[in-house]
């Protein structure tokens, strides 16, 4: 038995009255707290035209990233493929690669990370939208990695990145197993879907150059405070913010006293409760459990915690004490 490895997802997160380039300041420092705790891996996510998040352009973060830190790895969770020609995404991680050897982490989705009109802006045509080219556009990327493709992928031919598949169903959980790829699975926002497509990557694997037995990887939404009361009321801008995305109106990350003060109706409610189902909210003891729980249930390899909290140091606050008064009860075989 050995402590289950923790890692942390970011998106960079921006405040109602703050910046952008607030939010990423406020990032870079919590990757450094979280290396300076012990945790794997900080990776940001790829989001687009939304106004709470920052982390649209991963790439360049994560140079940033890399260099304001030294030993923790750092990725994207993740660079959506379909967004992008694979060539530069092979590039651009090549790159971060050959600057900081042994420490990126290339996670690759297919969703858009956005809405379809803002889709249709990235991919810039109507045959993209689908996707549906996704098993090839991954196939052509980790050739321009291996050299295998015609074209020479300058820096990326012989800096390869340690390639993730993410997902939040069935689809790339298959897809991940059967190229033998470690599996991220985004449980955070799709958690109705986390055992049967853990199941499928766990049926579907085959081992690979890359592993010799199936790594799956949880994502999980973690805020812990001091008190189940306190961990409540900062976890109520991240709900607000959710509800606000998915009925089409997004906004800047509310404070936590306008998050309380938000006069939810009957339904709204509802839909914020069953987006908490399986994530980790309270104090450490509620969240200890909460979080063995889960581990029981998905048998994971890792958790990637993610805390979309207003203030930088309640934040920085609910990973340590992630990493003080639960990492040490939770073990992996």
């Amino acid at each position: 038995m050995t402590e289950l490895p923790l890692s942390v997802l970011d998106v960079a997160p921006v405040a109602a009255n703050g910046t952008a380039g607030e939010a990423l300041r406020f990032t870079t420092e919590l990757a450094r707290r979280t290396e300076a705790l012990g945790y794997r891996r900080f990776w940001v996510a790829e989001h687009h035209n939304m106004p709470a998040i920052a982390s649209s352009s991963p790439a360049v973060l994560l140079a940033h990233l890399a260099a304001a830190t030294a030993t923790i790895r750092v990725g994207s969770g993740g660079v959506m493929l379909p967004n992008h020609a694979p060539l530069v995404v092979a590039e651009q991680f090549g790159t971060l690669e050959a600057l900081h050897p042994g420490r990126i982490d290339l996670g690759i989705g297919r969703a858009p990370g956005t809405d379809q009109y803002t889709a249709l802006a990235l991919r810039r045509s109507m045959e993209g939208l689908s996707a549906e080219n996704f098993p090839e556009e991954l196939q052509s990327l980790i050739g321009y990695f291996r050299g295998d493709e015609r074209i020479l992928a300058s820096p990326g031919n012989g800096e390869k990145p340690e390639v993730w598949l993410l997902g939040s169903s069935g689809f790339s959980a298959q897809l991940a197993g059967l190229m033998g790829l470690p599996f991220a699975f985004a449980h955070h926002f799709s958690s109705q879907n986390t055992l049967p497509a853990l199941e499928l990557y766990r049926r579907a694997f085959r081992p690979s150059e890359v592993l010799d037995r199936p790594y799956a990887m949880v994502a999980v939404s973690a805020t812990v405070a001091d008190t189940d009361e306190e961990a409540e009321f900062l976890a109520g801008p991240a709900s607000l913010s959710f509800l606000r995305l998915r009925s089409g109106r997004p906004e800047a990350l509310a404070t936590p006293e306008e998050a309380a003060a938000y006069p939810y109706t009957p339904r709204e409610r509802e839909f914020v409760l069953e987006r908490r189902v399986g994530q980790a909210l309270g104090s450490p003891e509620t969240a200890r459990r909460q979080l063995t729980e889960l581990l029981e249930q998905t048998r994971a390899d890792e958790f990637m915690l993610t805390c979309m909290v207003y203030d930088l140091k309640a934040r920085i606050r609910s990973f340590e004490l992630i990493r003080e008064e639960i990492a040490p009860h939770l073990h992996t075989s």
